[in-house]
């Protein structure tokens, strides 16, 4: 039903669901069926007989395909193919295409060394300075187009970061010649391609101090990935940063303990090869570090001592691609973990809202996805399937590219959302009695005509109006049991083969009462859903024999007359009690004419005779004479009224016997009331007062709490150690 009610063409339909077609047929469906039984599943509508099914599917096609290129003999090698694909999606249907990457032989390759010369790294760097000729032996084996750079970081020069004393020799060790001034981060050298000058700048760095352990890893990395005119990354090259250190690193937020407030502006700052914002802008987030190297296509490499890998591997999950290599105490293997890093490939895709991306990798795959050990002219295929959740309007796209690699993949796509109907151009077609076009095999009426093929003619109403003819008031087109044709309902058959009935289709003869499982006991007709009784027979379900011989009373009368007899049981009016409404409760309405009757008070005291007298014969008495269970009401003066009650025939019709002694309460004693109320506010009082003491101490305590953790934080600032 809620198809029928919801779908009203071809392009309804395939909205409601990936496999859902269309029958455009013409004489498909019979005069007064719903349009929404043309929709259906491709097999359902073969099987009943259609002969013509619009089925809109996914289209891809390949705008730009150009060949992989073999080596480094252009300045833009192509090394992902295709480049350009244009998708077309019907929302829920999957699409899949195959994208290729092959890293061209002798591809550019450019890297950054970014080193930590805090005191503990002093051994390092000693190793470092040996290892520049090793490290361009090894990138000229992967390349012969090979850049190194290098740079260098400790952290800011501000406390609590780095002793301000001794900025200029931050190092403990006062026999320590070689110590520089301390620095957040300095560009050394921009990349080259020239070994001698990257060793003879490396071998002039020395070793710098500061206080607390992490180090402003961040920062130099941030500078490094945004200044990219003064690192010199080339446009066309594998873009690698290697950071080595043997500690962990502040992030944002942390300047705060410095009073630095101002976010990282994630833009290039250096001058004089000197991050000159590193005491005025805090630590870039992770996110901010994340974002800046996936924009400028840097793959980071952490070469980091153990004690601090598990710190590492925790950053290098928020960044894609980046690698976490243990490095060892002389950094003597740090060739071989650049080495490594290399030769992993991974894809990003840009994803789109709407949409669900799915991809996976003919290679050797590791636990996050990505494939080790690629080498160089060696294919890998990224499987892509996309799936579009719902319509839209207009084309998107988004980029497929490998980390690491400048080339991208561009697709546009669109959601397909519409029927291509090969329909005929007549205005006047037969189909719809000349009245109207054909339309993925529905008629669309021209002005002044509706219906299924057109032929009811409307005059000046329109399509609204007519339908609202249609409708009972805060209800359904038909209740939704029937076709609105011209303004009238037209009712659908009911599951047993019989016709719904009435203007509006509100009517059938299969939705009575049942009784014992039965349509209206059996004992009767079900018509328009209320039960006919035959003769003799009565009840919502014609469950009952008609009789009143168990509503018949001792005198004669009908439930006392105090209710109605259905169902041979007696229906007592509210206050009375079946079986046969006889018994009365204790009625409170009365209590008023009785006070005023017995004792001349009450709200009735000054029309007392008007307002009971007529319903209401009294006596007062020493003792009770009628057997029933005396009543006992509270009176307006608070005393207690004993009486005993007897109903007469009829509604309202009472005898009544009031005791003539009324139960009154001793006033209170007043010195008493007063003492305790004395009592009363002096204890209030005292527990203010221990309420009050007592919340003074918690936020004495409190704040003598907050003062001792304030100076635990603080010893740090007085403990100096050098890295």
């Amino acid at each position: 039903l809620s198809l029928r009610t919801v779908i009203n063409s071809c392009d309804d339909c395939i909205r409601s669901g990936p496999y859902c077609v269309w029958c455009q047929e013409l004489n498909f469906i019979k005069a007064g069926e719903q349009e929404a039984t043309r929709c259906d599943t491709k097999a359902q509508l073969i099987t009943r007989g259609c002969k013509d099914i619009v089925s809109p599917t996914n289209s891809l096609i390949i705008n730009k395909d150009d060949e992989l290129a073999q080596s480094f003999i252009q300045q833009e090698p192509i090394q992902l193919r295709p480049q350009k694909i244009t998708l077309s999606l019907r929302p829920g249907l999957p699409q899949s295409f195959t994208v290729t990457f092959k890293r061209v032989q002798g591809y550019p390759v450019d890297l950054y060394y970014l080193m930590d010369l805090s005191y503990s790294m002093k051994d390092d760097l000693k190793n470092v300075k040996e290892l520049g000729q090793d490290l361009f032996q090894a990138l000229n084996r992967i390349t012969q187009h090979a850049q190194i750079g290098f740079g260098a970081f400790v952290d800011k020069t501000v406390l609590p970061y780095t002793n301000v004393k001794k900025l200029q020799k931050p190092c403990d060790d006062e026999d320590e010649q070689q110590c520089q001034a301390a620095f957040g981060y300095r560009h050394v050298l921009p990349l080259t391609s020239n070994m001698t000058e990257f060793k003879a700048k490396v071998s002039q760095q020395s070793i710098s101090g500061n206080l607390d352990s992490p180090e402003g890893s961040l920062d130099a990395m941030m500078q490094a990935a945004v200044c990219g005119d003064k690192i010199g990354w080339r446009n066309s090259s594998t873009r690698l940063i290697v950071l080595t250190t043997d500690a962990g690193f502040h992030m944002a937020g942390d300047g705060k303990l410095a009073g630095i407030l101002e976010p990282n502006s994630e833009e290039c700052h250096i001058e004089n090869n000197l991050y000159t914002k590193s005491s005025e802008m805090d630590y870039p987030s992770v996110g901010q570090l994340a974002t800046q190297l996936e924009k400028n296509n840097i793959q980071p490499i952490f070469a980091v001592t153990e004690n601090v890998v598990s710190v590492y591997k925790e950053l290098s999950a928020m960044i894609p691609k980046s690698e976490v290599q243990v490095l060892s105490s002389d950094s003597k293997n740090v060739v071989k973990l650049i080495k490594d890093a290399y030769n992993v490939s991974s894809e990003l895709v840009t994803c789109l809202p709407g949409f669900l991306f799915m991809y996976t990798l003919d290679c050797f795959l590791d636990s996050e996805g990505i494939c080790d050990d690629v080498h160089e002219e060696q294919e890998i295929s990224f499987n892509i399937t996309v799936t579009a959740f719902s319509c839209m309007e207009g084309k998107k796209s988004f980029t497929i590219r490998p980390l690491g690699v400048k080339d991208t993949l561009t697709v546009s796509i669109s959601a397909e959302c519409m029927c291509k109907c090969e329909d005929p151009t007549d205005e006047h077609h037969t189909h719809c009695k000349g009245k109207g076009s054909v339309s993925c095999g529905i008629c669309r009426c021209n002005d002044g005509f509706v219906g299924q093929f057109c032929d009811c003619a409307i005059g000046d109403k329109d399509d609204s109006s007519l339908r609202a003819s249609c409708r009972r008031m805060n209800g359904t087109e038909c209740e939704g049991r029937g076709d609105c044709v011209c303004g009238r309902c037209q009712c659908h058959s009911t599951e047993s083969g019989n016709s719904y009935r009435g203007d509006f289709c509100e009517c059938d003869d299969e939705h009575c009462e049942k009784f014992q499982n039965k349509l209206c006991g059996g004992n009767g007709r079900c018509k328009c859903g209320t039960c006919e009784c035959f003769p003799g027979y009565e009840g919502s379900a014609c469950q009952c024999m008609v009789s009143r011989e168990g509503c018949q009373t001792a005198n004669g009368s009908v439930c006392y007359g105090r209710g109605i007899c259905k169902c041979n049981r007696c229906e007592c009016n509210e206050g009375y009690q079946p079986l046969q409404c006889k018994q009365y409760c204790c009625p409170s309405c009365l209590r008023s004419c009785i006070e005023c009757l017995g004792f001349d008070s009450g709200p009735y005291q000054k029309n007392c005779s008007l307002a009971c007298n007529s319903s209401i014969y009294y006596e007062k008495v020493e003792k009770f004479t009628i057997s029933k269970e005396p009543c006992k009401l509270k009176d307006s003066q608070g005393c207690w009224i004993k009486f005993s009650l007897e109903q007469l025939v009829g509604v309202d019709n009472y005898r009544a016997e009031v005791l003539m002694q009324r139960d009154c309460p001793e006033p209170p004693s007043v010195i008493p009331i007063i003492a305790g109320a004395i009592a009363a506010v002096a204890l209030i009082g005292i527990l203010l007062l221990m309420l009050i003491k007592l919340l003074i101490y918690i936020n004495d305590l409190k704040e003598f709490r907050k003062f001792e953790n304030e100076k635990k934080k603080a010893k740090w600032a007085k403990v100096r150690h050098c890295h």
